[in-house]
């Protein structure tokens, strides 16, 4: 057999090969590969740098443990560029399964990492049934919804929440979701107490989103894992999000590459079949 006929038979083994190096490649040795940034993570971005020092966040982990591949490094990114700040995190969730364990993981890592203190720095409330009722109870008093937080310590032992009573206190919401919360967030919260907000999201949901960015509603979007690698960009902390984009790029230019000799080598094979001739 010739080169081109070949070419129309590789082993399917060495078509998983080069995917799974694709994979392990940039993840043990990352690429910086080259990140464009989109205006909508530029927005988020500017939206915490503008911040004063000792503001007051509030992060909803609204994701399932299942989209944590794209959710959890645009979270982590996101606390990073809070505590680099020393802005103050208030951590909650609004999806019973697995949310208040997957905050307290993350704000306690990147706790320790910028060397926080809980209940001075951050705070995690942990979670509580009938997000309705939860999201638009907190802007009378956080307090009545959640008197203790997700470790049972009473609310008015916390310094960081004895200065927060209500949404007047927060300067910005950082929502990471993978599910309909936003909508929730910014027509319940946004809508009525008006509290400025930016949303990082499942790549699927991103587009969704844009309309509430046209309306002035979210201040930023970050769409699934690119937005999570732009984001980590920004901030200077090269982490999981870009290896992954790292991967997936390679596999992309891998899948382009053998599309492209497929046809190749598909159109050569019959031209030179058709004239009798050999390949």
């Amino acid at each position: 057999m010739r080169f081109w006929e070949k070419m129309q038979g590789i082993d399917r083994r060495v078509i998983f090969t080069l995917i799974f190096a694709s994979v392990i490649v940039p993840t043990l040795w990352p690429l910086h590969l080259p990140t464009a940034i989109t205006p909508e993570t530029q927005a988020f971005f500017n939206a915490i740098d503008s911040l004063p020092p000792g503001a007051r966040v509030m992060l909803p982990f609204d994701v399932w443990p299942s989209t944590l591949a794209e959710t959890e490094p645009m979270a982590v990114a996101a606390l990073r560029h809070c505590f680099k700040k020393n802005l103050r995190v208030i951590g909650l969730s609004n999806v019973a399964m697995g949310g208040p364990s997957i905050a307290d993981r993350i704000l306690k890592r990147i706790g320790d990492e910028f060397g926080k203190t809980y209940g001075i720095d951050y705070v995690n409330l942990g979670y509580k049934a009938n997000y309705q009722a939860v999201l638009l109870g907190m802007g009378s008093k956080i307090a009545d919804i959640f008197p203790t937080d997700h470790h049972g310590t009473r609310l008015d032992s916390l310094p960081l929440m004895r200065e927060v009573p209500n949404y007047d206190s927060v300067r910005f919401i950082l929502i990471v979701s993978d599910n309909a919360m936003v909508d929730y967030w910014v027509s319940l919260v946004n809508a009525r107490f008006g509290t400025p907000m930016g949303a990082g999201v499942t790549a699927v949901m991103a587009p969704k989103q844009l309309s509430y960015i046209q309306a002035g509603q979210l201040h930023g979007l970050l769409g699934g894992m690119k937005g999570a690698a732009e984001y980590e960009s920004l901030i200077g902390y090269v982490d999981k999000a870009n290896r992954g984009m790292d991967s997936q790029s390679l596999i992309h230019l891998l899948i382009i590459g053998f599309i492209v000799l497929g046809n190749v080598g598909h159109f050569v094979v019959r031209r030179t079949k058709g004239r009798g001739g050999q390949i």
